[in-house]
C-alpha cells in the first residue's frame, strides 16, 4: 500500500499522513495541550509503517504545531504553555532583562472590512471586523501601540470587557475560549514616524522614529485569521529574530 501511495502522481505518504493529522486538528479531535494517540496506534489507524507516521509527526514538531515530550508523547502545542505565550512578540530588553508585560486597551469596536483588509483575512469587503487597539507595557512603561483586526463571525461574542479581562496573550485567549490556534505568522518590518495618537499613547514627540511589525497569523490550513500592527519603541530595546 505504501508503495502505491508513492506513485510520482501523488505526494509523499508521510506527507498525506500529515494532512490528515492536520485535518483532526482542525476537527477538534485532539485539543491544545491534549496527547495524540501513540505511532503505533496512529500507524495502525491509516495502515502505513510506524517510520511514516513518525515522520508526519517530526514534520508537525517542526512547525511548533505537535510538542514531543520524552517519555511521555506527543502533545498538541499550545499558546497556554509558558514558553510559548511570548512565541511572536520579538521586542526585548538591550541588556536582556527580563520584563513584565502587560496591555492597557485603548478601543475594541466593530467595523467593516474595506478592500485590503478583505483580501489580507480572506474574507468579503464589507464584512464586520473586531478592531482592538492596546497599549503593551514592558515593566509599566508603554512600548507598543499594538493594533489588532480579527474576523468577527469566528469571535462571537469578543468584546471589550473579555480583552480587559484577559492580561495574558491575545493567542492563548483565542485558543481557549474560542478554539482557534495560531500556528504561524508573517511579517514586514519598516521605520515610520509617530503619528499625533500613536506619540501621545507612547509619550513620544510627534514623528519620533518607531519600528513598525505588521504581522499576519494562520490557524490551522493556512487561514489567516488575525491582522496586528505593531508600532514599536526600541530605544532601548530590539527586535530579536532566531534564525534555524
Amino acid at each position: 500500500m505504501e508503495k502505491a501511495y508513492n506513485s510520482p502522481s501523488y505526494r509523499p505518504l508521510y506527507d498525506q499522513i500529515k494532512v490528515l493529522l492536520t485535518q483532526s486538528l482542525i476537527g477538534g479531535e485532539w485539543r491544545p495541550g491534549e496527547m495524540i494517540p501513540s505511532e503505533v496506534d496512529l500507524a495502525s489507524r491509516y495502515k502505513v509503517s510506524q517510520g511514516t507516521v513518525r515522520k508526519a509527526i517530526d514534520s508537525l514538531a517542526g512547525e511548533n504545531i505537535l510538542i514531543r515530550r520524552q517519555g511521555k508523547g506527543t502533545f498538541v502545542a499550545t499558546h497556554s504553555e509558558t514558553d510559548a505565550k511570548l512565541r511572536f512578540l520579538r521586542l526585548t530588553a538591550a541588556n536582556g532583562q527580563k520584563e513584565v508585560l502587560q496591555s492597557e486597551l485603548i478601543n475594541c469596536i466593530k467595523t467593516k472590512a474595506d478592500n485590503r483588509m478583505a483580501s489580507i483575512l480572506e474574507i468579503k469587503a464589507g464584512a464586520t471586523l473586531i478592531e482592538i487597539k492596546r497599549l503593551l507595557t514592558f515593566s509599566g512603561r508603554p512600548l507598543i501601540y499594538d493594533h489588532i483586526a480579527i474576523p468577527a463571525a469566528p469571535f462571537k461574542g469578543l468584546n471589550a470587557t473579555r480583552v480587559e479581562e484577559n492580561q495574558g496573550s491575545m493567542y492563548s485567549m483565542y485558543e481557549t475560549e474560542y478554539g482557534i490556534r495560531m500556528i504561524r505568522a508573517e511579517e514586514r518590518l519598516t521605520a515610520v514616524a509617530a503619528s499625533k495618537d500613536v506619540a501621545e499613547a507612547l509619550n513620544l514627540q510627534l514623528g519620533a522614529p518607531l519600528l513598525s511589525i505588521e504581522r499576519v497569523s494562520y490557524t490551522y490550513g493556512d487561514k489567516p485569521m488575525e491582522w496586528r500592527l505593531g508600532l514599536c519603541l526600541t530605544d532601548d530595546h530590539h527586535y530579536m529574530s532566531e534564525l534555524e
